[in-house]
């Protein structure tokens, strides 16, 4: 039987995965301004495939307007929009929607071409293809957050953003792995090694970290208690408790921002740590010690970008930046853990 291996390393591979990851990243940034300028509800309507096709007449566009003039962010929040401020804000959803789009298209397709020139190794046939499936299911997410903004809300639901958000940092993390993955080829031997489980501790507390920031964004909750280090002079807020445990972690501004205050502080503890630690071990190698030292500066510049986004009550670059840093941290620390495991 023919192989699908022709070598166990793929540099074309893992170049065409680094891609996607950098598109990935590109979503997040764009999906991170469409947050933050309001735009993530401008267009009401799920079409996969039509929808890639922006309004093309001034009939168009007032049926568009028409429809998000029908939902509560609109009666409430925007009454008396001009159609040319709701054309500013669809074109930022649009570009959203459509990068979603490329990232399916410039995995796919390759994928398919790489595939009938059996160009990738065979141990990551099962993985690539269960990135393609993470893909799909981020976009089903994306739109079912965005269904929970049109009825009822004025914006879309805390933990679906959450949801959303983490996928696609899973799915960057992922990427970077296995781009790793193919341009190293095969492992010759997986070392036992306390530094790759305390590396995927660290980049689970990062992933985690992650998450409380997205509902911290989809609470708003970066608009309030904006002085640092106490939260209007306490460092308790008056206002933490809701009316049950999910309202409280899940939709107090004051609880989602001081949760992810507090975690920041933890993981910033540990990531000192760590590095330090690792720059004294003796067992890493020095590319090992570099990643280490790299993501201890990455949470260090994280975790100061966020105390200025905060005081500065998070204008739209800045909100950007700590999103974006957030992603860089995470890929190396998905790098050093990747690294100490191989010979």
């Amino acid at each position: 039987m023919t192989s699908f291996l022709r070598s166990d390393r793929s540099r074309a591979v893992a170049i065409w995965l680094f891609a996607v990851a950098a598109l990935v990243l590109a979503m997040v940034v764009v999906g991170g301004s469409t947050r933050l300028t309001g735009s993530g509800l401008s267009i009401t309507e799920w079409k996969p495939v039509t929808g890639a096709i922006p309004p093309l007449s001034e009939s168009h566009w007032e049926a568009e307007f028409t429809r998000y003039r029908n939902i509560p962010q609109y009666q409430q929040l925007n009454r008396g929009m001009t159609l040319a401020e709701f054309k500013g804000i669809y074109w930022w959803e649009w570009s959203h929607r459509l990068l979603g789009r490329l990232v399916g298209l410039v995995f796919f397709v390759p994928f398919v071409v790489f595939m009938i020139r059996r160009e990738i190794p065979r141990r990551l046939l099962l993985r690539l293809a269960g990135l393609f499936v993470l893909g799909g299911l981020q976009g089903l997410v994306g739109w079912w957050m965005v269904a929970s903004g049109l009825v009822n809300r004025v914006y879309v639901a805390p933990e679906r953003l959450m949801i959303h958000l983490g996928l696609a940092f899973a799915l960057l993390g992922a990427l970077v792995w296995t781009a790793l993955d193919a341009w190293a080829g095969g492992a010759r031997q997986t070392l036992p090694s306390p530094w790759g489980r305390r590396g995927l501790w660290l980049t689970g507390l990062i992933f985690f970290q992650v998450l409380l920031g997205a509902l911290v964004a989809g609470n708003h909750a970066g608009l309030i208690y904006n002085d640092w280090p106490l939260m209007n002079g306490r460092f308790f807020p008056a206002d933490y408790a809701g009316p049950g445990f999910w309202p409280t972690v899940a939709h107090s501004q004051a609880a989602v921002q001081l949760h992810h205050r507090l975690v920041a502080y933890l993981l910033t503890g540990v990531a000192i740590v760590f590095g330090v630690a690792a720059w004294r071990s003796s067992y890493l190698a020095r590319d090992s010690k570099l990643l280490a030292l790299a993501v201890t500066v990455s949470v260090l510049v994280q975790a100061l970008l966020g105390i200025v986004t905060l005081m500065a009550v998070v204008p739209i670059g800045l909100g950007v930046a700590h999103q974006v840093m957030a992603a860089a941290t995470l890929c190396l620390a998905v790098a050093f853990s990747w690294r100490v495991r191989r010979v």
